[in-house]
């Protein structure tokens, strides 16, 4: 773990995501006065802000972010940020509470300190403090709203999982982890930055994070787009993943 002063990584990834929340949430509250269209100005805010403080600390680190030109640089690095500063646009543009801010560095590929924050609802969760997920099963998969992929739904049908509407990716993530749902299918294909901060904080809290086949997620990879991931509680890993082999 790097610090710069007094700063670790785990307190910066915690300082950023909790940061560019207050920025967001300040935006929004602005547009209800003002009546401005918000999705893109706390797109650009936040990814301002987090960049100026990354290179304030960690001016060596790479970064990958959505909202701001990949270089290429990270590509040598072992240290590498994954970030998104607003991950739901729509839902944060909208009104909705189910929207979050993700903070990942990774290291050598594979999480290490994160942070999701959900601004909204003044929550955060990060892969030192976040406790490990137990108690009873909820017999719930959380899924997009609007739509679930086809591996979702038999997954669902298969285990008779109730599927459970949330917006954004960190979001759905979280609803794991705090133990209000078992599991997250995705397979219509996201970013490294949708996805990375999630699942640190969800292997933090012990719950199993891989592909839908079963193989490990690696990050930082030259082509940041990942086409599908499982969260979901360790009890359910087998289950999950012999249903979705079945319709490989």
């Amino acid at each position: 773990m790097r610090s710069s002063g007094s700063v670790t990584d785990a307190e910066l990834a915690r300082m950023l995501a909790e940061g560019a929340g207050k920025i967001l949430v300040d935006i929004r509250y602005q547009q209800l006065l003002g009546g401005y269209l918000l999705g893109d100005v706390g797109d650009a805010m936040a990814q301002a802000w987090i960049g100026a403080i990354l290179a304030q600390h960690r001016p060596a680190d790479a970064v990958l972010s959505e909202e701001a030109t990949d270089n290429g640089r990270r590509l040598t690095s072992d240290r590498v940020w994954i970030i998104d500063p607003l991950d739901g646009t729509r839902e944060f543009s909208s009104g909705r509470d189910d929207w979050a801010v993700h903070i990942a560095l990774t290291i050598d590929g594979q999480p290490a300190d994160c942070a999701v924050s959900l601004p909204a609802i003044g929550e955060i969760y990060t892969t030192d403090t976040v406790p490990s997920v137990g108690g009873d099963l909820t017999g719930r998969m959380v899924a997009s709203r609007g739509w679930a992929s086809y591996e979702a739904g038999h997954v669902s049908s298969r285990l008779g999982l109730d599927m459970v509407p949330i917006g954004s990716a960190g979001a759905k993530a979280m609803a794991v982890v705090r133990g209000d749902a078992d599991a997250y299918v995705h397979a219509g294909g996201q970013y490294e930055w949708d996805n990375c901060a999630p699942v640190g904080v969800a292997q933090a809290a012990g719950l199993h994070c891989s592909r839908i086949d079963g193989s490990d997620l690696e990050y930082n990879r030259r082509s940041p787009f990942m086409p599908d991931f499982v969260i979901c509680r360790s009890e359910l890993r087998d289950p999950i993943l012999s249903a979705l082999a079945e319709i490989a």
